[in-house]
């Protein structure tokens, strides 16, 4: 069962996924905060597997509520940043706050509960469009003069390769399908580039692949 708890500032937005989610056999909506603050309190006391995060809330943001999470030490909780496309330039401020994916709120219900499943699974999720943005207007590496990133020297060329398609916001599966690798064997690749770079999840790999300039936007 995949315990979650619904933080958004609009009582009828906070229980049309609560309607949504609570339908169905393997998820089960734990509590309702309208403000980040609340929503921070809330998971100290349900304890729930994953939070579906609004951005713009009274109080406290989604922004801020998140790193507060991570800050008192939440650091398996699956946070799914919920967004609109006025929202942009939030997203990468939430990515670097520990944000696990990214939602469009207008998101259709079947696209709601395959990501809430992806994240508790423990994977980033992207919605597409959220990405595409993200890479075109808010994300700008290092000028090529700047050289590679010493880190870059270890990691083998596969892993270079795996790190590349993390950072455009493709799953385990995505990867495994276009380098016709096993789920498993990307699985592992993954495992060791974020130990070699010492980053705490592949969310921290999309921010460091761009920060860094390994990926560049339009590349």
């Amino acid at each position: 069962m995949i315990r979650v708890l619904v933080a958004d500032d609009q009582e009828l937005v906070r229980d049309g996924f609560t309607m949504i989610l609570d339908a169905q056999e393997d998820v089960e909506v734990v509590g309702q905060a309208a403000d980040g603050a609340e929503a921070v309190e809330l998971v100290r006391k349900t304890q729930p597997d994953a939070v579906l995060m609004d951005v713009r809330m009274p109080v406290l943001d989604g922004i801020q509520a998140t790193r507060r999470l991570r800050e008192h030490g939440f650091a398996d909780l699956r946070v799914l940043i919920l967004t609109t496309f006025d929202l942009d330039e939030y997203v990468y401020e939430a990515l670097k706050a520990g944000a696990n994916g990214f939602l469009l709120k207008d998101a259709p219900r079947a696209r709601l509960i395959e990501a809430v499943r992806t994240v508790a699974a423990g994977e980033a999720l992207f919605a597409p469009e959220v990405m595409r943005r993200l890479i075109e207007r808010y994300v700008e590496g290092p000028s090529p003069s700047d050289g590679e990133p010493v880190e870059l020297a270890r990691l083998t060329e596969r892993e270079r390769g795996v790190l590349g398609l993390v950072a455009r916001g493709l799953s385990n599966a995505e990867i495994a399908k276009g380098l016709f690798l096993s789920e498993a064997t990307v699985k592992t690749h993954v495992a060791h580039l974020l130990q070699k770079l010492d980053l705490r999840d592949r969310v921290q790999a999309v921010v460091w692949a761009y920060e860094s300039g390994v990926v560049r936007p339009g590349s």
